[in-house]
């Protein structure tokens, strides 16, 4: 009886070990996944412009057509950033493809240096497929120093195949919006 008892006992002990490396394997899973989650969604967002996200390319349309859509531009900064931020000129009317520059300006109006960075968006949300940025202040923090004052460029294109897509192609103007967040705490009173 002693024998059948340990051999039980054995098969009982393997079970709890293949229950607990499952589990734990399940959990370093979810862990994993959580940490890749954002990074994930980014890509995502990015590949199919959901959520107003827009592309980020690395070279100029090849074809520009004759349709034109308006581009407004839109600017705002997160509380406790001591900055101003807009636009240098409000709408632009651009032709589907063409290679456009749009600059916006920033001027930190506290006594320290701040560095921010800025999110983005689109919309309507379905014309963030067929929005190209070549080139952006956004892809990178910016620091300012007091007092100082920088404009910041953003290169892009609107993709003519938004002019014969069936989801996009009554868009007639897209918003391109940027809000500025501080990267790091300010001191309160001196970063806004």
């Amino acid at each position: 009886m002693t024998t059948t008892n340990t051999a039980s006992n054995d098969e009982m002990a393997r079970r709890h070990r293949r229950v607990a490396v499952r589990a734990g394997s399940v959990a370093v899973v979810m862990l994993a996944m959580a940490f890749a989650a954002v990074p994930l969604y980014q890509m995502f967002c990015q590949v199919t412009g959901f959520g107003g996200t827009t592309r980020r390319v690395v070279k100029p349309s090849d074809v520009v057509i004759d349709r034109t859509v308006a581009v407004r531009f839109d600017a705002s900064v997160a509380a406790g950033l001591g900055w101003t931020f807009e636009p240098v000129k409000r709408v632009v009317d651009v032709k589907l493809g063409e290679t456009t520059v749009a600059v916006y300006r920033a001027t930190n109006t506290s006594t320290v240096p701040i560095t921010g960075t800025a999110s983005f968006n689109v919309t309507p949300e379905v014309a963030g497929a067929f929005f190209n940025k070549i080139e952006c202040f956004c892809f990178t923090e910016q620091t300012l120093a007091p007092g100082q004052s920088v404009d910041m460029p953003v290169t892009f294109y609107v993709d003519p195949t938004l002019a014969t897509d069936r989801n996009s192609r009554r868009v007639e103007e897209i918003t391109l919006s940027y809000t500025f967040y501080p990267t790091t705490p300010t001191v309160k009173g001196k970063g806004s």
